[in-house]
């Protein structure tokens, strides 16, 4: 599973100012982020905001962002939820056209137990026949997938062939890395520490701040999974400020800032979700200038 190592990108969704979905933003940010050079694109995870798209609106996202890709990167689709029979359907009622796997987050409000997080994985394995990334993000869900349940899934399930992890847990992180399957992928979810996980064996990152910054990032992850820590770490400082302000009103709003800065797509958002405060958008242009420049 080669095309997941490398820089991933959790695309956002573009909004037009009524509301509705840009596809031509989008348009825009697919052929950005394949000229960017980054390994793949994870279509309606939780950055593209897919709790506030309904289903007909996922469906055309999800159709138009392989249209457009065109085979270029491997695709990912984005399918979780807290209702297991409902992330199982919807898994089923998934048209496949040109997507490689299916990134799942854990389910989140419920808090159900490891047992309960054990089983709603089986029945999400038993849905598809695709490849299956587990998504481990606790401060959304409220529940951690502990490094036990992670490695009982990888190892009963042939078809979960990896974690995005962002649980931000570096013990965590050790014990998935000793006691995992040879090929079973860790995966940062956290852009800040992608490059010290890399360092513990992970094989790169879905990132947030690739839809600005797809050719920076993924150079800084490629050396750092060539094993050059010193050539990566400058570019790694270099993005930390970037980085910090991506997340400092919440996610998608800031990098979404960004990239209306570079002319790649407007940044509205839907509710309740909204858009950085003036003070922050005036600092994400500064930064992003000094970065592009």
């Amino acid at each position: 599973m080669n095309k997941f190592h490398g820089t991933g990108v959790a695309v956002v969704t573009p909004f037009n100012a009524d509301g509705t979905v840009d596809y031509d933003g989008l348009k825009n940010l697919i052929n950005y982020l394949v000229e960017g050079k980054v390994e793949y694109l994870v279509s309606l995870g939780t950055t593209g905001e897919a709790s506030t798209l309904n289903k007909s609106e996922k469906k055309k996202i999800w159709e138009f962002t392989a249209e457009i890709n065109n085979g270029r990167l491997p695709l990912v689709a984005g399918i979780g939820g807290n209702d297991t029979a409902e992330v199982a359907q919807s898994i089923k009622d998934f048209e496949a056209n040109g997507y490689d796997a299916i990134l799942s987050a854990s389910p989140y409000y419920n808090k159900p137990t490891q047992e309960g997080i054990y089983q709603h994985y089986k029945a999400v394995t038993e849905a598809t026949a695709l490849p299956i990334l587990l998504y481990n993000v606790p401060g959304r869900t409220a529940s951690n997938v502990s490094p036990e349940t992670t490695c009982r899934l990888a190892n009963d399930f042939k078809n979960i062939i990896g974690t995005k992890e962002a649980s931000g847990n570096f013990d965590q992180f050790n014990q998935i890395m000793r006691d995992k399957p040879a090929d079973f992928m860790l995966i940062s979810g956290d852009d800040p520490v992608a490059l010290p996980m890399i360092s513990l064996g992970a094989v790169g990152v879905i990132s947030v701040i690739g839809n600005a910054l797809p050719k920076q990032l993924s150079d800084m992850i490629r050396l750092a999974l060539k094993g050059d820590f010193s050539a990566a770490a400058p570019l790694h400082l270099n993005l930390i400020e970037f980085t910090r302000q991506m997340f400092a009103e919440g996610n998608p709003a800031g990098v979404k800032a960004a990239l209306k800065q570079l002319g790649v797509c407007d940044d509205h958002v839907r509710l309740p979700l909204v858009k950085v405060s003036d003070e922050l958008r005036q600092a994400i242009i500064a930064e992003t200038k000094r970065i592009t420049a």
